[in-house]
């Protein structure tokens, strides 16, 4: 299995898979990420996957790339590879596709009271492949935007240790018959939304929907719009 992306939610998930007697072939992340977390395991720094698809395709075992807190886009060179890619996605889709931290922000604005962590497959559109599986979790009317965060990746995780043996045993693995349904249009929540956020100032769930506590500085872009 390849891993790209970045952060303690891709690390925990290599760390969970090698935990469990799976291989890692190569873990791929931007630069200047170096590999701390796991120096017994490849890694390739790379600012465009796509440009290291052939390095990908040698290094796989499996067929199977997992993209964890992964910000790079798959484009052709990886998806006419044959590699099967699978994104843990944390929102449902196709209600709210792009940004995690910011389609979590409009969804509180919004009044949601759950939210989710999505794995699909991905293909040539933003989180619009088709969805294997979904765990979703609630959002309590006070609760701050920080504190539904660090729950949500906790989802993110779970669902990730969920589905791993899954596909361990069926690189193949649709979802089966009880899988959430497929992806569509949606909502789109991107860079231009996030732009947009200032204008919802005067919104009654403004405050707790931005309050970025402890994760402000996780979250630049976010914080320097709200700032």
């Amino acid at each position: 299995m390849i891993f790209v992306g970045e952060g303690a939610l891709l690390w925990r998930a290599v760390r969970h898979t090698l935990d469990s007697g799976l291989p890692v072939d190569l873990v791929c992340g931007p630069p200047p990420a170096v590999n701390a977390a796991r120096p017994d395991v490849p890694f390739r720094a790379a600012a465009d996957v796509n440009s290291v698809a052939a390095e990908l395709v040698a290094a796989s075992t499996d067929g199977v790339v997992w993209s964890l807190n992964n910000r790079m886009i798959f484009r052709a060179p990886v998806l006419s590879s044959g590699l099967r890619v699978l994104n843990v996605h944390h929102g449902p889709l196709p209600a709210y596709r792009g940004l995690p931290e910011v389609a979590l922000v409009y969804a509180m604005l919004h009044g949601e009271r759950e939210f989710a962590a999505t794995l699909h497959q991905v293909d040539a559109g933003i989180d619009t492949g088709p969805v294997l599986a979904a765990d979703r979790y609630p959002i309590g009317p006070d609760e701050s935007f920080h504190t539904v965060l660090r729950r949500g990746l906790q989802i993110c995780q779970g669902l990730f240790e969920r589905c791993l043996p899954l596909v361990a045993a069926d690189p193949a693995w649709n979802g089966g018959p009880d899988r959430p349904g497929g992806a569509g249009p949606g909502g789109y929540f991107g860079r231009r939304e996030l732009a947009r956020l200032p204008r919802y100032r005067d919104h009654p769930n403004f405050g707790r929907a931005t309050d970025l506590g402890f994760l402000a500085g996780y979250l630049p872009e976010l914080a320097a719009v709200l700032g």
